[in-house]
């Protein structure tokens, strides 16, 4: 049961997240409503709902009149949705409080009110995607990872499918003087496993490791990345079509060297610098890529990574929805596939957790390019870089994007996003600041900034914080 002291720790700063919900339900609360959220929350492993107490911050207890017969409302609760909450009645100085304490759904098993399943979306409640809700229905199956790519393998056999040289110099150890410790090692990573008829490769060290994917099942060739080069701004015209034929990891560097070395030239850039400098950077490129490989959805057949250069933009797609906002790029983390993402970042493919959108926004401001943009279809995430664009010709969504971004990248870095700064941002001078201002306030029209307000009121020295901050 909910205590004081936990109420007390939820007022000083909590946030609200997929966990936890404030409402204030001053006189009431609407029990379907209650339901809705009790799912919601179950289905993403639990959480609490608190009534009387505001919904933004600061916190403060504001008192409820709602349910007061917690008894009922827990029974109809049961009888709705099948799963027992427990009920909080706590009596604060400023008013009673009410906690619902919501378990995790079972595994395998999402829950729904009235055919909805539900989960959180920021501050909404929304319906679950397929992607999401196949991965819930298939908790109770084998991890995907380590199925079988490949069954009754000799130790001969593993070493020719998969780059096991590539694999030891990209983890840092030296190479093996026997066969039997190349393939010991292998099996501490959970990378093969011995049976009676030989080596079982998963789908891990396939994925990870091969030398070649189409030496294993179509199923593991089909998520190779494929990288389409087209003549122009649409589909119309293709120069290249080249699906990736190596195994993530260890073909990496080379993709990333192929799609870098095709992007046209940075000539705002190269004015600067005096070098030849290619529209899109490196470091971006690398980055988004190793995030597309890393979440996307495995169990989407037919699907793969999806990289494709415009003569004014590069796509990058991967299967799936993300778990989180794509507001929240910047400054969350969640891996839909943990396992493959720390083996990644142990062999030098990804950095440390969550930094991977913020070099990619930092590198964007460098290289003087919009703000790259995060979009969400049925099926797929797309992150989209731009090529070079001058302030002036920029839309209103493109500079509300980037003052955004450059906010969020302000706050992780733990600085406050300034007029100046956002200045220095599109590279204008003092002279622009009332043209920056008007950005400023389009971006707080739509929601996505507010101003910090432990900061000075003074317009000229505003500072300012991302709305979820």
């Amino acid at each position: 049961m909910t205590s004081m002291d936990q109420l007390n720790l939820w007022l000083a700063g909590a946030r609200e997240d997929e966990h936890l919900e404030f409402k204030e339900a001053k006189q009431q609360y609407d029990t379907t409503k209650l339901f809705r959220y009790c799912v919601a929350l179950a289905n993403e492993g639990g959480g609490h709902l608190v009534l009387g107490v505001s919904d933004k911050p600061p916190r403060r207890v504001v008192g409820t009149q709602a349910f007061q017969n917690s008894g009922e409302i827990k029974a109809r609760i049961l009888n709705a949705l099948r799963f027992r909450v427990e009920i909080s009645e706590l009596i604060h100085p400023d008013g009673r409080v009410l906690v619902f304490e919501i378990p995790p759904r079972p595994v395998g098993t999402p829950l729904h009110h009235d055919g909805a399943y539900l989960m959180r979306a920021g501050e909404e409640l929304v319906p679950m995607s397929s992607d999401q809700l196949r991965r819930i229905l298939a908790e109770g199956e084998p991890d995907w990872f380590d199925q079988a790519a490949r069954i009754e393998a000799s130790a001969d056999d593993v070493i020719a499918l998969l780059d096991t040289q590539s694999f030891f110099e990209m983890i840092g150890l030296p190479y093996p003087t026997s066969r039997d410790g190349v393939l010991a090692r292998l099996m501490l990573e959970r990378l093969i496993t011995e049976q009676s008829g030989g080596w079982l490769i998963t789908n891990l060290a396939g994925i990870l490791l091969a030398k070649r994917l189409d030496s294993f099942s179509p199923e593991l060739a089909r998520k190779a990345p494929r990288v389409v080069i087209y003549d122009g701004v649409n589909k119309l015209v293709t120069r290249e079509d080249k699906p990736g034929v190596r195994g993530y990891a260890v073909g990496f560097e080379s993709l990333i060297d192929f799609v870098h070395s095709a992007a046209p030239q940075n000539r705002f850039v190269e004015q600067v610098v005096r070098e030849e400098v290619k529209m899109f950077p490196r470091q971006a490129i690398r980055e988004l890529v190793a995030n597309a490989l890393v979440h996307q959805d495995f169990q989407a057949s037919g699907a793969s990574v999806m990289i494709e250069m415009y003569a004014d933009r590069l796509e990058v797609s991967n299967p799936g929805l993300p778990p989180i906002k794509v507001e929240r790029f910047i400054d969350e983390y969640r891996s839909r596939n943990e396992r493959l993402a720390d083996l990644m970042r142990r062999l030098g493919v990804c950095e440390e957790k969550g930094s991977g959108i913020d070099k990619v926004v930092s590198a964007a401001e460098v290289f003087q390019l919009p703000a790259p943009d995060f979009r969400v279809s049925e099926t797929r995430t797309t992150a989209v870089l731009f090529a070079h664009q001058d302030f002036s010709d920029m839309s209103k969504p493109d500079r509300i994007r980037a003052c955004y971004q450059h906010c969020c990248l302000q706050y992780v870095s733990n600085q406050r996003m300034s007029n100046q700064s956002l200045r220095e941002r599109f590279k204008l001078p003092e002279s622009k600041a009332a043209t920056v201002s008007l950005v400023i306030g389009a971006t707080k029209d739509a929601g996505l900034i507010k101003a910090d307000e432990s900061d000075s009121l003074s317009t000229r020295y505003a500072r300012y914080l991302p709305f979820w901050a």
